[in-house]
Parts: C-alpha cells; structure tokens; sequence
C-alpha cells in the first residue's frame, strides 16, 4: 500500500491508483488468490507423492508445526490441519523411512491426543466437510500405527468426537462406487472417499480439469495413476492432471483449500470497493462475464463447485452498485421458512448470506422501485432475522468466517442501509461493541489485531450513520492510522474452508475501501490532527 504524508500530518493511501491495479489484476490471475493451505497440503502429500513439488509441500508441513506440535489456528481450528500434516508425515515416514518426518510425526500426536482429550470437551469450529475430514483422518492414522508398530511412536488414543462417525463417509464410497449422483458439494471433500474416489465411474471433472475446486479432491479422483495421457481409465485425466501440476507451480510445491474461485473474488471485491465509493473501472469483460455466470440457480464461486447463495447474492449486489440491472429472481430457489440457505438443504445457517441477500434485495429495489413487491416483504423478514441473531453484545458469529467483524460488518451494513428504522438499535449496538472492542495499537482482532478486522470495524463505524461524536471519530482515526503503519504485512487465514484460508485480493480490497472512507471524513481526519499535534497542557 503506497502511503504519502501530506502537508496536514494525515498519512494518505491513493485509493483510486490502488483499486484500479487491484482490479485489473484480477484478470491477470482468473482462478482468484488464495493461500496455501496446511490441510489441503497435506492431502496432496499423502495422495499424490508423485506430483510435481512434492519435497517442498513435505517442507512446507514440517516449517508450519507450532512449537506446541500442532498446525492451525487455535479454538479448534488446529484439528484439522493438524491431523491432516500428522497423517502426511506420517504416511512418509511409514513408507519411505524419512527419519526427519519422526519427531514432526510424534510431536502431532501428542498435540492431536490433547486436543481431542481437552477438559470440558471439544468445540469445533463449523467448518466444511468437518464431520467426515476428522473420522477418515483418525482411521487413516490409527491404520498407520496399527500396521506399523515398529515405528517407535507414542502410543495415543485418538477418540472421535462425539456426533461423529464413519457411517456418512461409508455411504458415499459407496454411491461413489455404484456410479450413483451425490451432491456436487460433496465433491470439495472428495479426498474423505479413499480409494472409492479414484476415476468414480459417476463423477465427472470439470472441462478445464478440477474436481471439487480442490487440489485434494483432484488428487483423490487421480489416485496413483501419475501418467500425463492415461485416457484408457478416463477422457479427462490429462486435463485432471495438468490442472494440478499447474495448482502445484504456482504455489512453488504447496496447494490452497480452493481454487480456482474466480467469481466469489471478483463479487467481494468489486462490491467492498463500489459499496465505500472508491474510484474505479470494472473492466467490461469482467462485468460481461459476472452477468453470464447468473443462471436460473445463481452463480458459483469457481469452476468445480456447485452454485451458492452467498456468491449469487455478492454478484447481483456488485452489478447493482456497477448500474447492471439483473433481477435478484435466482435467489429465491434458496429461500425456505423465511431466510436463505447456503444450499439446499444446507444443515447450518449463515448470517453473513442472510446478511448479502438483503443487500442484493435492498440495492435492486431501491434502484428499481416497482420490483418493491416481490422483495419487500421477504427485506422485513430478513432484517427481523438478523436482528434476532445479534449477540447480547452486539456483535454477530458466522460459519464462514472465524472473525466476528466479519460477520457485524455483514450485518451492521445491511441493516443500516435496507433494515428500516426498527434495525437502527441493532446497528448502534454493532457500533457500541466496536467501540468497546479496540485494541491499544488501534487495532481489532479476534486472536490479535488485523488489517482484515480493523477495516470491517472501521467501515461499522464510518459506514452505519453512527454520527460525529468525537469518540467514534477518534477510535477511527487510530484504525486508519493502524492500517497505514501496518502496510505491507501479512494478512493471517480467517476464512473458513476446510481448514482456514486469506482471500488475498478480497482483503486488500476491504482494506482499501476502509482506508477511502476514512480519508474522506472530516471527523477523523480532525482526529488523526490531534493525534499528531496534541494540545499541551499549560
């Protein structure tokens, strides 16, 4: 981020320069920017050893081990990654006598027996595919243990957590062997189906070569056949192939959780940017190729992945704000009792999509005032259900993000701007917690202070009418000041995937429009005067 000193003492960031190089780089990278993934590594490591970059993911894992011998982020987070390097290494060690995969190996169990034997029991974050990724990883590494009892290993007992178990993962093997249609969702996690996943008669890989947008999941479909044109077990493995050797490059040996995610990016960034006014041109192939992706059961965020409510929602709320007028009818086939599901038939519920819906709702009405009576009504209901789902605190939680300013930041907007007046309380409260949340550094954060979380507390802040009084003023001139000294550092996962995952260009991008905003306010640039030049007391 290029940040001058002006003559007023008020450090400025050249939004509009920014934003454009933003946006057209995102046509440059059209699979999206997404950072390695421990868990996804992992997978790859164990699955395919023959891949181009396999020593640099096995080095990846073993620089990634937390001191206390565990991967991840803490508060459950670690589960995953953990038992995914764990079995890797595992796996390595078993089948190739790697002596430096030992103590890595050793270290994880212990940290996987804490943490699945914690007091009081585990809490696991709500991730995807969770509750078949955590059994199919504890039966791989207790088969390891079981089979190779020479290893000099401790001996851990790896319990299951409870409401898990394999019978969900045993019914896809077999619907994957019989040829039989499962849910295009399931297909993200396809490395959960072992052997069964291998060329699956059924399961066919998208044209440009990814199955399930993962390169765990590709890997799983490819099994140990590492030929470039071995066409006799199926047309698409060269394409298969090819696609996750050049996954691999790009990332110099490790993968990410998801790619490509074309559309999900372009939607968040181009709406984080239009909703704060920063200027910039929409390239209009990009606009072009959003509108395309609109069909009758919305869009999805990548080539490989099912359509989804939530990216549907961010494209139609990005097309609105660019002046495209495509009535927000997809949405409606995820509505049932009242609010919106990911997918159909989804089990959890997210408050950030109920949140984007109203957006893609709010912003087409108002800009398209005769469609009010197909959309008014199910706007009532869905402002009534964020409100209900506001914390005592004011904040909103998530099952996409582990952040809860992602969340409030979410919800804090859409209220403000297509709540009507009986979401205003909600909104000071989100303001209030804010407030009541700031680090001393003038950051926010859930673990530590981000760049990610203090600009989605800036913009409830700036964003949400909260009014001019000095407090909220000066609480934003420290984030902007934060996130001005903070330029150039790196962004830590909160997004939720398989395990956690930065959307690189989508955080900038919120950065960005956090930083526009508060240059423009005269109240916190006042503020940030003060900050430098503060009044001596006589």
């Amino acid at each position: 981020m290029s940040v001058n000193d002006l003559a007023l003492g008020v450090p400025q960031v050249d939004t509009g320069a920014l934003a454009r190089e933003l946006v057209s780089g995102l046509m440059l990278r059209p699979w999206g920017e997404v950072s390695a993934s421990v868990y996804e590594t992992g997978r790859v490591v164990a699955l395919a050893p023959w891949l181009t970059g396999h020593a640099e993911r096995v080095g990846y894992l073993l620089a990634r081990q937390r001191p206390d011998g565990a991967w991840g982020a803490p508060d459950g987070y670690e589960l995953v990654p953990t038992l995914s390097a764990t079995e890797a290494l595992l796996s390595r060690l078993r089948h190739t006598g790697d002596a430096s995969a030992a103590e890595p190996v050793k270290r994880g169990l212990l940290a996987l027996s804490r943490v699945l034997s914690a007091p009081g029991g585990l809490s696991l974050p709500d991730t995807p595919a969770v509750e078949l990724i955590v059994p199919s990883l504890i039966a791989l590494i207790e088969e390891h243990l079981r089979e190779a009892p020479d290893l000099g290993l401790p001996s851990v007992r790896l319990t299951v957590p409870p409401g898990m178990d394999a019978t969900r993962i045993a019914r896809l093997r077999g619907a994957l062997r019989a040829g039989a249609d499962v849910p295009q969702k399931l297909l993200h996690a396809l490395e959960v189906a072992g052997q069964a996943a291998c060329h699956a008669p059924g399961l066919v890989p998208t044209a440009i070569g990814t199955v399930g947008a993962s390169p765990a999941a590709a890997a799983a479909w490819l099994g140990d056949r590492a030929g470039w044109n071995d066409r006799s077990v199926h047309p698409r493995h060269p394409l298969v192939r090819r696609h996750l050797e050049a996954v691999a490059r790009r990332y110099g040996g490790p993968v990410p959780v998801g790619l490509p995610i074309t559309f999900f990016e372009r939607s968040w960034v181009l709406s984080w940017l239009a909703r704060a006014g920063v200027p910039f041109d929409a390239p209009p192939e990009m606009v072009a190729d959003l509108c395309g992706t609109v069909g009758p059961e919305g869009t999805a965020a990548g080539a490989g992945l099912p359509p989804d409510a939530d990216t549907t929602s961010v494209v139609l709320y990005a097309l609105a704000l660019l002046g495209v007028r495509l009535e927000p009818e997809s949405l409606l086939a995820y509505e049932s009792e009242s609010r919106f599901h990911t997918w159909p038939g989804e089990e959890g519920f997210s408050t950030s999509l109920n949140a984007h819906v109203l957006d893609a709702f709010g912003a087409y009405v108002e800009r398209h005032p005769e469609a009010a009576g197909r959309y008014e009504g199910r706007m009532v209901n869905l402002a009534r259900l964020l409100r209900d789902h506001q914390q005592a605190d004011g904040s909103w939680s998530d099952r996409w993000h582990a952040s809860p300013y992602y969340a409030t930041v979410s919800c804090a907007l859409a209220l403000h701007e297509f709540g009507g007046p009986d979401s205003a309380a909600a909104v000071r409260r989100a303001v209030g917690w804010v407030l009541g949340t700031q680090r001393e550094d003038g950051s926010w954060g859930r673990w530590t202070g981000t760049r990610e979380e203090t600009a989605y507390a800036l913009q409830i802040l700036l964003m949400t009418g909260a009014g001019e009084d000095e407090r909220r003023a000066d609480a934003a001139a420290r984030g902007y000041l934060f996130l001005t000294r903070s330029a150039g550092t790196e962004d830590p996962a909160l997004w939720h995937d398989k395990d956690l995952y930065l959307p690189g260009a989508i955080v900038r991008a919120a950065v960005l429009a956090s930083c526009h905003i508060a240059q423009r306010d005269p109240a916190v640039l006042a503020a940030i005067q003060r900050s430098h030049n503060p009044v001596r007391k006589q």
